[in-house]
């Protein structure tokens, strides 16, 4: 990114610290105003992303930014020994811990605070590791995959689901109205934050796609990457390995 965005521009804490806030602030009403916003469409992409994961057979999963841990919950049908689902913010944790406990996955879905730049995680773990909508809110986006690449396993893999600009007429004009329009002022109307969804629409429009962030896959660590746009490119679906 040329630039890093913060959801806070009045604010003198740092880019991991605003995020922390920011989906602490929302984290009660974020599913189902998520649902709403992206017209439930983002089931689909998730169910893409498992798909791809069971390939791998993977017994030791880490889903990143695992919010309120909608697609842990989902990779729990792929029967592995154990899923970590990690994030900075406390509140979205709480939220999918008693979405786990619900289900009686409490055993198999394990949810910790912590930080994806630095993860509490020993060399070559995992066999699969997941970020859905979140690598646009690392800090220090080099940094967070270099970590990503040492804590996955030489035979893992890494699947990242993340916004994207559709380069397409009428998709590109269409999901700049919807972007800039739209997803502030649903936001602002039934979220508690009233900057979190227009930072949520800036970062997903500023964010690298495609080849560009292939190229940022591989300048630290992966190969063999791949992209996958899915519906029109308004998301992108990559595959990676070490």
């Amino acid at each position: 990114m040329s630039k890093i965005i913060k959801p806070y521009k009045n604010s003198d804490l740092g880019k991991k610290e605003q995020v922390a806030t920011m989906f602490n602030n929302i984290s009660k009403n974020y599913d189902g105003l998520n649902r709403v916003i992206s017209l439930g469409i983002d089931v689909k992409w998730r169910k893409k992303v498992v798909e791809i994961v069971g390939k791998n057979n993977p017994k030791q999963i880490l889903d990143i930014a695992t919010g309120t841990g909608d697609l842990a919950l989902m990779m729990a049908d792929l029967q592995p020994d154990k899923i970590i689902g990690l994030d900075i913010s406390e509140g979205m944790l709480e939220v999918g811990k008693q979405k786990i406990a619900k289900v009686n996955l409490s055993n198999k879905i394990e949810m910790i605070v912590g930080d994806s730049e630095d993860m509490p995680f020993d060399d070559n773990t995992f066999d699969a590791i997941t970020v859905s909508f979140g690598v646009r809110n690392f800090a220090n986006l080099d940094k967070g995959i270099k970590e990503i690449a040492r804590v996955l396993k030489p035979t893992g893999v890494l699947v990242i689901l993340e916004t994207s600009n559709p380069t397409k007429f009428p998709f590109k004009q269409g999901y700049k109205l919807y972007t800039n329009l739209f997803l502030p002022l649903v936001g602002k109307l039934f979220s508690k934050d009233k900057v979190a969804y227009s930072y949520l629409s800036e970062s997903a429009n500023s964010f690298p796609f495609g080849a560009a962030f292939n190229n940022i896959l591989q300048k630290n660590g992966f190969t063999n990457t791949k992209d996958t746009p899915v519906t029109f490119g308004v998301a992108t679906i990559y595959t990676a390995h070490k």
